[in-house]
């Protein structure tokens, strides 16, 4: 089966709302309102398929230095939550000509958004040019490696003094963790036909 129609599966097969509360026992007070957001999951297409992440400009106010997806809040001029993440992809990678394919189930942060992941496909050859003010490196993950499972470690750190448990999946230098390695870990539940 190719990789559009792997990825567009995984988007059909549906599944309940991820959060950053899924390991842990007790939950932080809800906020009245969460906010929305998107991030995009871009999958190049090609015959070794690569996953485009980020890492954070370390001089940033929220997750200075994290991995991270393209991405951010969705704001009143936009569409919805796909526009809001391809204008964002593009303002902090200028990255485009992105074939969106769907949105996967939203996940919950612990610091009030409601993330949307966007999943779409990106030739071989795209350009990109990071805005140095909020993304300090692009770079490609094997697409297999976020995609089996034995990648996947469970972690803790204190949290506001109780210990939080959370997904990583590491990549050579890369620590990819927190919310991040919980959506990844929910797109590769769903395309091992397992459910998250």
């Amino acid at each position: 089966m190719s990789l559009r129609n792997r990825l567009l599966r995984a988007i059909e097969a549906g599944a309940l709302p991820s959060s950053d509360f899924d390991l842990n026992k007790g939950r932080a007070p809800k906020p009245e309102r969460l906010r929305d957001a998107g991030v995009l999951i871009a999958v190049v297409d090609a015959d070794e398929p690569r996953l485009i992440l980020t890492k954070r400009s370390s001089a940033l106010k929220h997750h200075p230095g994290q991995i991270a997806f393209p991405g951010g809040k969705v704001e009143e001029t936009d569409a919805d939550v796909t526009a809001a993440t391809l204008r964002e992809a593009e303002e902090e990678i200028a990255l485009q000509n992105v074939d969106v394919l769907g949105a996967l189930s939203p996940h919950e942060t612990v610091t009030g958004f409601n993330v949307t992941p966007v999943l779409g496909l990106v030739e071989p050859g795209y350009s990109v040019a990071p805005d140095t003010s909020e993304v300090a490196e692009v770079f490609e993950v094997p697409f297999h490696h976020v995609l089996d499972p034995e990648n996947y470690m469970v972690e803790s750190r204190v949290w506001r003094g109780q210990p939080r448990y959370f997904y990583t999946v590491p990549w050579g230098p890369y620590y990819v963790w927190g919310a991040t390695a919980r959506m990844l870990r929910a797109l590769a539940d769903r395309m091992n036909d397992g459910s998250d």
